[in-house]
């Protein structure tokens, strides 16, 4: 009797070797609080998804800076009237040109003295690193551009910084482009020691405006992409 209520006669088929007449009975279902749980992820599986989800959401919620502009509006008026009736009007009824300022960026005022000195109209820099800045200047009394050599060195003898970068930069390119309203662009990009400048000259209601965009070698490294996209902004309006 004891080996026949034993467990080990329903769970090991040793025990049928002892009768021929007695089928052997199947096997019981293994009770429900045995069952092994479901299968987990790999650890790494898991925890390289959780590193993904990690990476889009932060892609995606953390804009850059390089999507972030300010349209500035530029009238180019003259000294005289810097300041008075005409630099209190509208600046985007009145505007000559435009560029864009990355937000963040911080306008330097310009003084009458020196908008009538060397014809800087506007400037605005980074004000973590000030030598990080565009500005424009123009001068009146330009029907159409010079060749691009000869604009490039009149543009340096009003600026000494600008004479400094040419005579030590490693290159010197300069290219002429058209807009889609076939006005002519003279795009220069000098790469120095230790400063890049971007720069773009064209003319327009009798004047002739340089666009500059200069950085500190790191700052270009690192903003570079911000800088030609603001170089690539300034046009005149007709």
């Amino acid at each position: 009797m004891a080996t026949i209520f034993s467990p080990s006669a329903l769970f090991s088929s040793s025990t049928t070797t002892t009768t021929t007449t007695t089928p052997p009975k199947p096997p019981l279902p293994a009770p429900s609080h045995l069952t092994p749980p479901p299968s987990k992820p790999p650890l790494t599986t898991t925890l390289t998804a959780t590193a993904a989800a990690i990476a889009i959401f932060s892609t995606t919620t953390s804009p850059s800076l390089a999507d972030t502009y300010q349209t500035y509006y530029g009238t180019a008026a003259s000294a005289a009237n810097y300041g008075g009736y005409g630099g209190n009007s509208n600046k985007k009824d009145s505007a000559e040109y435009i560029y864009d300022v990355p937000d963040g960026w911080k306008e330097r005022l310009v003084s009458k003295v020196e908008k009538g000195t060397n014809g800087t109209d506007s400037e605005f820099y980074n004000p973590k690193k000030k030598s990080e800045k565009e500005y424009l200047t123009y001068l009146a009394g330009f029907r159409q551009l010079a060749p691009k050599d000869s604009v490039l060195n009149n543009l340096a003898l009003s600026d000494v910084d600008l004479q400094d970068l040419i005579a030590s930069a490693d290159s010197v390119n300069g290219v002429e482009k058209k807009d889609e309203n076939g006005q002519v662009y003279y795009v220069y990009e000098i790469d120095g020691v230790a400063k890049h400048s971007l720069i773009s000259v064209t003319c327009a209601k009798n004047k002739l405006y340089a666009h500059f965009v200069n950085a500190p070698t790191p700052e270009w490294n690192r903003d570079e992409q911000i800088l030609r996209h603001v170089h690539e902004s300034f046009k005149t309006i007709n």
